[in-house]
């Protein structure tokens, strides 16, 4: 059963999201211990999400007197009390550090195909502070890859996160929502517009030199901005400003003092520019008289306090929250629609899978049976090469009704019932797993593709 934990800007104020975020690695390393109980596991943490979806145990069965919490009641998202959804929040409590209730409150927690539908709309930058944005596709691809190396990366869970990835590609080039989505760093520049008054003369400081420093540098560029300088607490301004031909800085309070513009967009998991620092750069002399902050990082990399010094005001990600245009002006219906469409071949690849378990079984034991008797008959000295040809034809034939009424029943949620005739009429147990990529699922197509074919004629 696939289980996600979701904590966002929709679900909870960013300085929670930011403390479980803060914790990501821990929970890894809970979710990879041997006694962790929650089988494949993938963590995607970014400035302003955390998720942790897990391919857990089906287990149903409740704790006595406990739920867990959600913050919708739709399909999929009610409060589903299984043993493995508890371990989950009580994994993410201890690694964070948050009691399991505080956990509870800041997110919501999907099972089933509720999973399937959130990280495709994730994924498409429709869950976004603005929607469309583009960043959020390769941090779900990332988040897969990084999973894949920890060894935690689930059949179920590759094959949701690669349609996630394939749904993306659809969006993006079938809709104009990428192309009207801005990213977090351009939102905030646009924000900036009505306090700036000519970009080309804005003397802007980078405070970071990762990915966001890159993407921050590009939107700087595409506004005119010509003065840029990076600044990095662990020595790599250096580098990145010889790469990007900017200026490097060694003193934080030098450099503020200097700018118009400070953008703090490092992945640093503490704070980098404090109030003192800016109050300090504040009077220099010959420093600048104002100067605006905007804070990217979660966690945050600007103390909430600088916005107190006097002619300083600060930008950062809870104020993009409140001002970032609706969701619902940015998405596209067909969008939309696409995502549906991707939860609706999921569902019908799922139910496959339900029944493919006793397909596989009862076509192993139909041939098996066949095989023992052409033996026979080799013995005996009475079988031909098209007697045996005809003999697979006409098990092909045999097998391809039951198969497309073991897909029928699993289309309406009826899977079982395929199994235990199986069971009942022939004797044969599956175990109920899947098979797994290079199984004989492509046999099983081609014994169908036979049988349709023996039908037809």
């Amino acid at each position: 059963m696939l289980l996600c934990f979701s904590s966002s800007h929709r679900t909870a104020a960013l300085d929670v999201v930011e403390r479980l975020e803060r914790g990501a690695d821990e929970v890894i390393a809970r979710l990879c211990a041997p006694d962790a109980g929650l089988g494949g596991s993938v963590v995607l943490a970014t400035c302003n999400r955390f998720e942790v979806y897990v391919d857990a145990p089906d287990d149903a069965a409740a704790e006595p007197g406990r739920t867990v919490a959600s913050q919708t009641a739709e399909p999929g998202r009610d409060a589903r009390p299984a043993a493995s959804a508890h371990r989950l929040i009580d994994t993410i409590a201890a690694a964070t550090g948050l009691g399991p209730d505080e956990v509870r409150g800041a997110g919501m927690l999907l099972h089933g195909d509720a999973v399937a539908e959130h990280v495709f709309s994730v994924a498409s930058g429709l869950e976004s502070i603005v929607v469309g944005e583009g960043e959020i596709a390769g941090q779900v691809r990332r988040a897969l890859e990084s999973a894949r190396e920890r060894g935690t990366a689930t059949r179920e869970l590759e094959r949701v996160f690669q349609l996630a990835a394939r749904t993306s590609r659809g969006v993006k080039n079938r809709t104009g929502l990428s192309r009207a989505g801005r990213s977090v760093v351009r939102l905030a520049l646009d924000m900036a517009e009505t306090r700036i008054t000519d970009w080309s003369a804005t003397r802007v400081l980078l405070v970071g030199t990762g990915r966001y420093a890159g993407a921050s540098l590009a939107a700087l560029r595409e506004r005119g901005v010509v003065h840029v300088r990076a600044y990095s607490r662990t020595g790599r301004a250096g580098a990145f400003a010889a790469s990007h031909d900017i200026e490097p800085v060694e003193s934080l309070t030098d450099a503020v003092a200097d700018s118009d513009l400070i953008v703090a967009c490092s992945v640093a998991p503490t704070v980098i520019l404090d109030a003192a620092t800016v109050a300090a750069a504040r009077s220099r002399p010959g420093a600048l008289p104002r100067r605006l902050i905007i804070d990217l990082g979660l966690p945050r990399n600007v103390d909430a306090a600088v916005a107190a010094v006097p002619d300083t005001e600060l930008l950062d990600l809870e104020t993009l929250r409140t001002h970032a245009p609706l969701p619902e002006l940015g998405a596209t219906d067909e969008a939309r629609e696409l995502v549906e469409q991707a939860v609706a071949d999921y569902r019908r690849v799922a139910a496959e899978d339900a029944v493919t378990p006793a397909l596989v079984a009862l076509r192993a034991h139909i041939f098996d049976v066949l095989d023992g008797e052409i033996a026979w008959a080799r013995r005996r000295g009475d079988s031909s090469e098209q007697t045996e040809a005809a003999l697979r034809h006409l098990a092909g034939v045999l097998l391809h009704g039951p198969s497309v009424r073991a897909r029928d029943l699993a289309a309406a949620g009826r899977a079982d019932e395929f199994t235990r005739a199986v069971a009942a009429l022939f004797g044969v147990e599956s175990d109920g797993t899947a098979p797994s990529r290079g199984c004989p699922v492509t046999e099983l197509r081609a014994t169908e593709d036979t049988g349709r074919a023996g039908a037809a004629s």
